[in-house]
């Protein structure tokens, strides 16, 4: 069951009201009653920073952890078609706002283990992300395209944004979504899978105006096929990957007037890529001291970016093609795994010497990792072995594992104040 603290806040109230007192007037007694604090007494708070939730994609459900006691508190159902789901928190680290392959976005109450309300707001969706003032759901769709951005209170649709860009014959068209993170100042940014460009959705001016519409920002031409993107952490650089062409986009969001540019132009170029398997995911954003850690699509490396420069300074080989590149939360380490057929592994790298500090082989189809808060710990979704295992990052010891039914993403509620996450 949940940590549950209960707080006697008649004691606590009769005690500010007395000290509060003392000080105003010097000798005054508190005139507080029972009868003023009794309806308030023995009124009970559940603490929510322990928590987390692991995405059971088959039966469409989430599982409620304890990141402390490494426990399974609950289990809420009926979250639909989870095969690719992903979560982000509200502010007060309450809800989970889950967004399914199915187009579903809901909203779970992780402390009374419910559902607070589900919608299907489209066919196919991709992603989401939430406002800097945790006011705005965001959601990235594949069917119809575009992007729809609710009211995080109650679900209700704030705008739908349907990404119409103008092909190579003239013919206007509706793309795919991807990559779509919150920035600072109240902004979603996100880029078309086929039209090629990023756009920018600023929503400032909502926030003094429940009638003012997003002001957005088109930049075309930002690079072919963006499949997947990533904000640095202080939320000023835009990366998308792309599949289209050699190399990555670069926005830098302090100046989006200079537009988008090709880092990385000559990456795997000549080079035939293996079959990809399974698209590296973006989201995570390893940067360790001045360099980005990212997968390299269709091969078995990950590429070094120095962020002074931009260039590629460093390809290292790993066991297999990469999926998410990560980094520990003090940036000393960074983890990977791998798509199929060598999904059983992770690959330790150190960020300062760019070797290879250990293999482990946690099981069948690796999916995620989650790193505790301060990364003592990271927790691995093995999907086919139905199992969660959880690490010490220090010695790389297995501490204990937990059953899930064929786990998939891992969210703790730390992700509640870390932009684009």
């Amino acid at each position: 069951m949940p940590t549950i603290k209960t707080l006697n806040l008649k004691a606590a109230i009769l005690a500010t009201t007395f000290s509060m007192t003392t000080v105003l007037s010097g000798c005054a007694v508190s005139t507080s009653t029972d009868a003023d604090t009794s309806a308030e007494t023995n009124i009970q708070y559940k603490a929510s920073g322990d928590l987390g939730t692991i995405i059971e994609r088959a039966d469409g459900a989430v599982s409620i952890v304890n990141t402390t006691q490494k426990t399974v508190e609950g289990r809420v159902e009926g979250l639909g078609d989870l095969s690719h789901a992903s979560i982000v928190y509200s502010r007060d680290e309450q809800f989970a706002y889950v967004f399914g392959r199915d187009g579903g976005l809901t909203k779970v109450d992780i402390l009374n283990q419910s559902i607070e309300n589900r919608i299907i707001q489209a066919g196919n969706s991709i992603g989401g992300a939430i406002s800097q003032d945790g006011k705005l759901v965001a959601v990235s769709n594949y069917t119809p395209g575009g992007v729809k951005v609710f009211n995080a209170e109650t679900l209700e649709l704030v705008v739908d944004i349907p990404a119409i860009y103008t092909d190579e014959n003239g013919e206007q068209k509706q793309s795919k979504t991807v990559g779509l993170v919150d920035a600072p100042g109240q902004k979603f940014v996100f880029s078309l899978f086929e039209g090629n460009q990023t756009w920018i959705a600023d929503f400032s001016a909502s926030a003094t105006s429940s009638n003012a519409a997003p002001k957005i920002t088109k930049l075309k031409n930002t690079g072919k096929q963006p499949y997947d993107a990533l904000i640095s952490p202080d939320g000023r650089y835009y990366i998308a990957g792309l599949f289209g062409q050699d190399g990555l986009a670069l926005l830098d969001l302090w100046h989006p007037e200079k537009g988008s540019k090709i880092i990385l132009p000559n990456y795997g170029k000549g080079e035939a890529r293996l079959p990809v398997y399974k698209m590296p995911h973006l989201e995570g954003w390893a940067v360790a001291g001045n360099y980005a850690f990212v997968p390299a699509v269709g091969r078995h490396s990950v590429l070094v970016i120095d962020m002074n420069t931009w260039t590629q300074i460093r390809e290292i080989p790993v066991y297999g093609q990469p999926v998410f590149v990560m980094a520990r939360p003090d940036a000393r380490e960074i983890w990977v795994n791998f798509s199929f057929p060598k999904n059983d592994t992770l690959q330790i790298i150190d960020a300062e010497s760019f070797e290879l500090n250990k293999t482990l082989t946690p099981g069948k189809a690796v999916l995620h990792m989650e790193f505790t808060p301060r990364g003592e710990e990271v927790w691995v979704s093995v999907r086919d072995e139905d199992t969660v295992r959880i690490y010490n990052t220090a010695n790389y010891e297995e501490v204990t594992s937990l059953k899930a039914l064929k786990p998939s993403g891992i969210f703790f509620t730390s992700r509640a104040h870390r932009i684009g996450l």
